[in-house]
């Protein structure tokens, strides 16, 4: 499989393999360098086999990714994630960030799949559509914390799955922004599809893309050093690609530490995007009873928050 890339210096030159990373994020860095070493990376129609290799122009790379087989079920590891809700149809955790949710080639240990392989070893031996994602009904970026709802049967992954589909569910997230929302809340509806020229990001299109929609609020806002940051709560009625992202990007007060849409991850040494799914319900796929659950905060944004109250107190 061949991934086409696209690098743009509009915030200045960049090593190859540190592109890859932040454009590939389910891929491990290290097996990314590894595939640059050995020659299945172009740049235009160069192949370059320096990972230290500086991008300063704009230019199309190209990677050559094995085929990751669908029977190819991966390790299970130690569960280490919290629970929020558990029983013998399904379970919700709080996916930690940096944490990927299914494998991919270079990157088959560390995921949530490997976890939960070990939790519940059934998931191995069950009849699934996919069965590299045993229990796996929706997704978050790695970066992304918070809910992540899991089928532990076939049964309640075809309507776990289908209750995402058919949004039946309510996700609501809380994410830190650069900047404040000129209207503290509002809903925002439109369509979402590939950015026309760098293919591995999302933008707002015109046409050929997909009706998204999310309504906010802002909750509290103030200064994080040099910073204006506020603390918006999300609900999104459609799951696409980036969808909050690209939302609050286009509000022009992006998500904190998000690189990739302009969220000043260097400023005050963000080290990710501050975006974490707070709360998820969804109807229980036997009993069909809504399920309510809602994750704590991870330790960086609780931090990032409470500097922030802080600085509103005063």
């Amino acid at each position: 499989m061949i991934r086409k890339l696209v690098f743009e210096p509009a915030g200045g030159a960049r090593r190859l393999d540190q592109f890859l990373a932040d454009a590939l994020p389910e891929q491990s860095r290290s097996y990314l360098q590894k595939l640059v070493k050995s020659g299945a990376v172009k740049v235009d129609d160069v192949i370059i086999t320096v990972n230290k290799t500086m991008l300063d122009r704009p230019c199309h790379i190209y990677v050559e990714l094995p085929e990751l087989q669908n029977n190819e079920l991966p390790a299970a590891e130690p569960f280490e994630f919290e629970l929020l809700y558990e029983d013998e149809h399904m379970a919700v955790i709080n996916k930690p960030p940096g944490v990927v949710v299914h494998p991919a080639p270079g990157n088959l240990d560390g995921t949530v799949v490997n976890a939960i392989l070990s939790r519940y070893p059934e998931l191995r031996s069950a009849e699934l559509p996919d069965g590299s994602r045993p229990g796996i009904v929706h997704r978050l970026d790695k970066d992304t914390s918070g809910c992540l709802a899991i089928a532990r049967t076939p049964e309640a992954q075809f309507k776990l799955g289908a209750a995402f589909a058919e949004r039946s569910t309510r996700k609501t997230y809380l994410a830190l922004t650069v900047g404040v929302p000129q209207e503290r809340r509002g809903r925002i509806e439109n369509l979402i599809g590939r950015h026309p020229v760098n293919r591995q990001k999302m933008a707002v299109v015109q046409t050929n893309g997909k009706t998204a929609i999310s309504e906010y609020e802002v909750v509290t806002d103030g200064w994080l050093g040099k910073l204006r940051v506020a603390l918006v709560r999300v609900r999104i009625y459609t799951g696409r690609t980036h969808q909050i992202r690209v939302h609050l990007a286009g509000l022009k007060t992006p998500v904190l530490g998000d690189e990739v849409y302009g969220g000043a991850r260097q400023a005050i040494g963000v080290p990710r995007q501050m975006l974490h799914a707070w709360r998820l319900q969804i109807p229980h796929p036997i009993s069909g009873e809504m399920i309510k659950v809602e994750a704590p905060l991870p330790q960086d944004f609780a931090e990032l928050y409470r500097q922030l109250r802080t600085a509103c107190s005063n």
